[in-house]
């Protein structure tokens, strides 16, 4: 395994490699305006939801690494603590990237990438009319981390409305995960698509409690199929079925087939001797 140092890189080599380690990242379109209301819109992948209770998300608007200037976003949370975050999907991708551009500070980038200003409840930037969820947050804090290139801002907001288009929904009022068809940045110029080709559901042990790798007979544990995912997938459960186990490896490929289709329990009863 290879070592390195953060010191050991210079910004844009640190930046590149840690945009690309860690992903996906979800991406706040972020809707704000200076004090004299003027509108800036700027998409940022470094975001995340970070308690529901209270509802707080933060983005970062980090210093520009190749002059250590500063976005016109955090000027204007500065100025007037309130934005609107809206999450983004395929349908927007393109136009949210348009929004990137970095414009002079009076240019309006909600016209350029064509998305659509709405009017919000309780704060003063404009909510985006296309984006499948909508947040209006109340600032809470920006925290400096830093006054070099690459140094992030993070601004910590507390959500105090939500807006959410209809169509993404199911049934039963809840958001639809397969509706949504998010992206999320990756490094470089590189996205990913959450659809339905290619979600995937995993078990939470939250109120099971399951037997663990350690638990698994050796026949299984040491297989020459089974991959990390196929064990963790058979150590959830909350106990071994009785019996022997077989050790034939034609047979952990039948039951490695069930696991792709999360079949535990039938793949458990494939191994059973």
């Amino acid at each position: 395994m290879k070592t390195i140092s953060p010191k050991d890189l210079n910004n844009l080599q640190l930046q590149t490699l840690l945009q690309t380690a860690i992903a996906p990242r979800p991406i706040a379109l972020a809707s704000t305006v200076d004090k004299n209301g003027t509108v800036n819109l700027s998409p940022f992948s470094f975001f995340n939801l970070f308690s529901s209770n209270p509802p707080v998300v933060i983005f970062s608007p980090a210093r520009r690494v190749r002059d250590n200037t500063t976005k016109h976003t955090l000027q204007n949370v500065l100025e007037v603590p309130e934005v609107v975050i809206g999450i983004v999907n395929f349908n927007i991708v393109q136009q949210i990237s348009l929004a990137s551009t970095e414009y002079e500070k009076d240019v309006n980038e909600f016209v350029k990438s064509g998305l659509t200003m709405k009017y919000a409840d309780l704060v003063k930037p404009k909510l985006i009319e296309e984006c499948p969820v909508n947040l209006e947050c109340r600032v809470l804090e920006v925290k400096q981390l830093g006054t070099e290139g690459g140094a992030g801002n993070l601004v910590i907001c507390e959500i105090i409305k939500i807006h959410v288009r209809e169509e993404y929904m199911n049934e039963e009022g809840n958001l639809d995960q397969k509706k949504l068809d998010l992206v999320a940045r990756l490094g470089g110029n590189w996205y990913s698509r959450n659809n339905e080709t290619n979600l995937f559901e995993v078990p939470k042990p939250l109120v099971t409690k399951g037997i663990g790798f350690d638990q698994l007979p050796d026949v299984i544990k040491y297989s020459k199929v089974f991959t990390g995912n196929d064990l963790g997938m058979l150590a959830n459960v909350e106990e071994l079925p009785t019996g022997g186990y077989t050790g034939d490896e034609t047979i952990h490929s039948e039951a490695q087939q069930l696991l792709l289709e999360s079949k535990i329990e039938e793949a458990w009863s494939r191994l059973v001797l």
